[in-house]
Parts: structure tokens; C-alpha cells; sequence
């Protein structure tokens, strides 16, 4: 009998098959004791912080409805954020906020279930662990309740928050309960994931599809209505979320669909996990041809070969995005005509160029500053590779560290110029069709996304210089594009001082289109980072691996 097999004729039927399920809990807590927490304060603090920022930003109730009416009445705007069923302080937060803090709750959820399900069936670890007396749905049930523990402490932290900020109670715990509610129903779904996948990259890739389809839904869905009623907001998990209408009468009926999502997604999860055995799943990997393509033939090819699918969809994500801000871009002066500290907000983020120019800037600042989201996973890559024991059998033959290091690093560089380069082109295409100039709005859109690449290869050499001198360290990759995108997205609106502004390598670029370019930032920049990344390889060379 194989250790696969003997928690299934050890710890058979009734409780048995939750055997070690309070150890696994206590192992998956310690072992995410950092994410977890930093998960839930940053996210959670975020969403009461945004009633700070309106409060100051709309402090009159004509203000307010005047934001509410505007935002409303713009369909490509209510297909971003949706719609504004109040003009209350707490309403203009759970529509500001809400709709994306459900979403991150979402990808939080997915990440810790397969971390301690599929990844660990994938290292080998689970095999141990079910060698001794630990039933077969133990670990699966560890995962969920670690899920669940995080969602709720989100919750609890939103509404506390929000609560002591001055906000009503009951729309404080409507807000909380979406965002925590929103998070389990994709737990639920990452527990099937890890199911039909062979793999954690797999399991992650297909669960955050299904959660990219939920908003692509919830947004089409709104941008058709004004009330959230279409079918396709309905079908949407992010859709519940804002139907629940926090501090707008809320509707606590809704919250019983997150109830049912999570026990359909988790009553499925425990279904599937009976019926395989451990290590294998109901979706296998195909079987690779007889001989390997000459592409193989190096690191480069391999490295190109392990991240293309994801690269292709960011350059598809990102042509969307550009698509989407662009549809909306021509009326930006018409959105925000009426509040002097909007029109504000948008200079700081975009510069003191026309309105319409500033707008444009802020908007492929956004998109540069996600793309580092996509450059940081690039080139961390390189680390998983080697914590998973892959890079050995590389190493092993006439492949030097720095080969091998360079496949992973050209597709991290170039793999965001070329992303950018979509959402510049997806942006200027659409902006130039809604205005009737298509030639004169496309190089100005394309020129400023790219005009990001530096600031985006600076935190790139960051992340190449953790994984080489400091490997256990990586995960401060993830802190500094993090913190650099809270700059960027809130400190226009909390006014941060100029000093923490410029911690953020984006704020150093020239605000274009319509800004006053000069070669001193990107050059400053690219010397950074050529820095970075070669002080991040000697040491890589320096180091063992693993």
C-alpha cells in the first residue's frame, strides 16, 4: 500500500476523513502568517482610508450628488465601477471600492487555497503529510478555513473601520460581508481548480480566468443598466457584491447567495477530491510530441516555453484595458467639469496639461503600473523554478547561471514593453474612433504607454537583485509594486507629500502626452536599473541555489 493510498483505508467515511485537519490549519496559519496578515490590513485599510479621501475630496451633499449623477449617467464608467446607489460618504466609498476590493478578496482567496492544496500535491510534501493519520479531505478542508479566516478578519477589519470613521453600522457590515462573501465564493472555486489541474500554475491561471469572467460580466452588465439589474450583473459573483447596496437600503437577502456560491464551489471541491488520488487530477497535462521542437534547445527557448501562455494573456488584458480607457477618455472633461478638486486629482496624476491630455497620462500611468505587477511574476519565476527543483537539471549540463538567468529576464523586459506597447495601441485606436482621428491619437497613446517601460524595468532590476543577493526576501518584490501602486492610485487623492511621491519611480516620468519630455528620467532610470540587474546576477553567481 502506497502512502497515496493509506489515508484512504486508514481514515475512511465520517469524521476520519478530517483527520489532521486542526494541525494542517495551524501549519497553513504559520506558514502564511506574513501574506495573510498584509493581505488583509493593506486591502482593508485601503477601503476605509477611500472615506477619508472622499470626505475631503466631495464635502458638501451637492457635491456628492453631483458625483453620484455624473458617474451614473456614464456607461463606460459604470462598467469600471459600476454604479452609484447613494450619494451618501459611504455610499461613494462602496462604489469607489467596493467592487474592486471584492475582486482582490477574490484573487487573496485563490492564492492561499491552491497554495496549500495543488502546490503542495505538486512538491511532493502532501504525500508525506498523508502518510501518517490524515484524512483524505483534511487538507482540503485546512485550505478552506484558512480562506475563511482571512476573509473574515477582511470583514471584520471593514467594518470596524468604517464603523469608528463615522459611517453607518449596518452599511459598514453590508460592505464588509460583500467583500468577505465575494472572497469565499472564489475559495469555493480554487478548491475545484486544484481538483481538475495537474498543476498550481494551472489551478491559479483557470480560477483567475473565472474571476476575470466575473468582472468582464459585472461590467457589461452595467454598462447596459443603471441599477445593476441586468442578468449578467446577476450572474456575477462581483455583481452580488455591489447588489447588496451597501449603505444604500441594503438588500441582506443577497448575502445568501454568497452562502450558496460557497457551499455549490466547496460541495463540488469535496466531491472531486474523492474521486482522484493524490498528485492527480481530472484535467491531465497532454503528452509533449516524441521529439522536442529545436526551440528547446537552450534556456532561452525553455524560459520562452513556461511563460508565454501567461504572457499572452496579460498582452490580452492589457489591449482590452487600453481598449476600455480610450472608450472613455473623450469625455473626460465632461465627467469632471463640475469639481475643481477632480479636475485636481487628475493633474496631479497626469500633470498640468489640458484636461483631456492629463486624463490620457493618468490612465496609461495605471497601465504601467500594473504592468509591473506582470514584470515582478516574470522574473520571480526564476525562484520558483528554483525552489521547485527544476533549475537543477538545467544547471546540471552546459548551461552557466547566467544563461540560464537570461531566457527568464529577456522575457520579463520585453514581455512589458510589449504589453504596454498593446494597451498604448488599445487605447489610442479607440480614443482616436471616438473623436474621428484615428492617425492623430494613436502615436501620442502609444507613445506615452511606452513611456512607462523604464519605471516598470526599474522595479524589474529590483526583483532581479532580491532573487539573486536576498532569495528568501522575494516576497518584498510584491511590497514595493505594491506600495508603488497605492502611491500612484491614492496619493494624488490623499495629496501625499511630493518627498513620498517620488519613492515611486513612475512619478520621476515626464506626464505625457502633452507634458515636456526630456531624456534625463528614462536615462536615469534605465542606469538603475542595468545596476540592479548586475549586481542582482553576480550575486546569483555567487550564491548556491536553492
Amino acid at each position: 500500500m502506497t502512502a497515496a493510498t493509506l489515508p484512504a483505508a486508514t481514515c475512511s467515511g465520517g469524521t476520519r476523513d478530517l483527520a489532521g485537519t486542526g494541525t494542517l490549519l495551524r501549519l497553513a496559519l504559520r506558514r502564511d502568517r506574513l501574506m495573510i496578515p498584509a493581505w488583509v490590513v493593506l486591502l482593508g485599510l485601503t477601503v476605509v482610508s477611500m472615506s477619508t479621501t472622499l470626505e475631503k475630496l466631495y464635502d458638501t451633499p451637492a457635491k456628492r450628488a453631483d458625483v453620484a449623477n455624473s458617474m451614473t449617467a456614464n456607461g463606460s464608467l459604470r462598467a469600471i465601477y459600476g454604479p452609484v446607489f447613494s450619494d451618501t460618504l459611504g455610499g461613494l466609498t462602496a462604489w469607489r471600492i467596493g467592487g474592486f476590493a471584492a475582486l482582490l478578496a477574490g484573487v487573496m482567496s485563490l492564492l492561499i487555497v491552491v497554495r496549500h492544496t495543488r502546490e503542495e500535491e505538486e512538491s511532493g510534501r502532501q504525500e508525506l503529510l498523508s502518510a501518517a493519520m490524515v484524512g483524505r479531505r483534511a487538507p482540503l478542508t485546512a485550505a478552506l478555513l484558512a480562506a475563511l479566516v482571512a476573509n473574515a478578519a477582511l470583514a471584520l477589519l471593514i467594518t470596524a473601520g468604517l464603523a469608528k470613521a463615522g459611517q453607518p453600522p449596518g452599511g459598514s457590515l453590508a460592505l464588509g460581508l460583500a467583500v468577505g462573501g465575494t472572497g469565499l465564493v472564489f475559495a469555493g472555486l480554487a478548491a475545484v481548480t486544484a481538483q481538475l489541474t495537474e498543476s498550481a500554475r494551472a489551478a491559479k491561471g483557470l480560477a483567475g480566468a473565472v474571476l476575470g469572467a466575473a468582472f468582464v460580466l459585472r461590467a457589461a452588465g452595467d454598462a447596459a443598466t443603471e441599477d445593476a439589474s441586468s442578468p449578467l450583473t446577476w450572474i456575477s459573483p462581483v455583481g452580488w457584491a455591489e447588489n447588496l447596496r451597501a449603505f444604500a437600503g441594503e438588500r441582506w437577502w443577497v448575502t445568501l447567495l454568497f452562502l450558496a456560491g460557497t457551499a455549490v464551489t466547496v460541495g463540488a471541491a469535496y466531491s472531486l477530491t474523492a474521486r482522484r488520488d493524490l498528485g492527480m487530477s481530472f484535467l491531465p497535462a497532454r503528452p509533449g510530441p516524441a521529439r522536442a521542437p529545436a526551440s528547446l534547445n537552450g534556456p532561452t527557448g525553455l524560459a520562452w516555453r513556461l511563460q508565454r501562455t501567461t504572457l499572452l494573456g496579460w498582452s490580452i488584458g492589457f489591449l482590452a484595458a487600453g481598449a476600455v480607457f480610450g472608450g472613455i477618455t473623450d469625455g473626460a472633461s465632461d465627467l469632471v467639469s463640475g469639481n475643481e478638486q477632480t479636475r485636481e486629482i487628475f493633474r496631479r496624476m497626469g500633470g498640468q496639461q489640458g484636461l483631456t491630455d492629463a486624463f490620457t497620462s493618468a490612465l496609461t500611468g495605471m497601465l504601467g503600473m500594473v504592468a509591473a505587477v506582470y514584470a515582478a511574476g516574470a522574473v520571480l519565476r526564476l525562484r520558483g523554478e528554483e525552489t521547485g527543483d527544476r533549475a537543477d537539471p538545467v544547471l546540471a549540463g552546459a548551461v552557466g547561471r547566467l544563461r540560464w538567468a537570461a531566457g527568464h529576464l529577456a522575457v520579463a523586459f520585453l514581455g512589458t514593453a510589449l504589453i504596454l506597447l498593446l494597451g498604448g495601441l488599445g487605447l489610442g485606436f479607440t480614443y482616436g474612433l471616438t473623436v474621428g482621428d484615428v492617425g492623430g491619437r494613436l502615436g501620442p497613446a502609444v507613445g506615452a504607454a511606452l513611456a512607462q517601460v523604464p519605471a516598470v524595468w526599474a522595479l524589474t532590476g529590483l526583483a532581479v537583485l532580491l532573487v539573486g543577493a536576498l532569495p528568501k526576501a522575494v516576497a518584498g518584490t510584491w511590497a514595493v509594486v505594491g506600495g508603488c501602486l497605492g502611491i500612484g492610485w491614492l496619493g494624488p487623492a490623499v495629496r501625499l507629500p511630493q518627498w513620498a511621491m517620488n519613492l515611486s519611480p513612475f512619478s520621476h516620468l515626464p506626464k505625457l502626452p502633452g507634458g515636456e519630455a526630456t531624456a534625463a528620467p528614462f536615462l536615469w532610470l534605465l542606469g538603475l536599473t542595468a545596476v540592479l540587474v548586475a549586481a542582482g546576477l553576480v550575486a546569483l553567481r555567487r550564491r548556491d541555489i536553492g
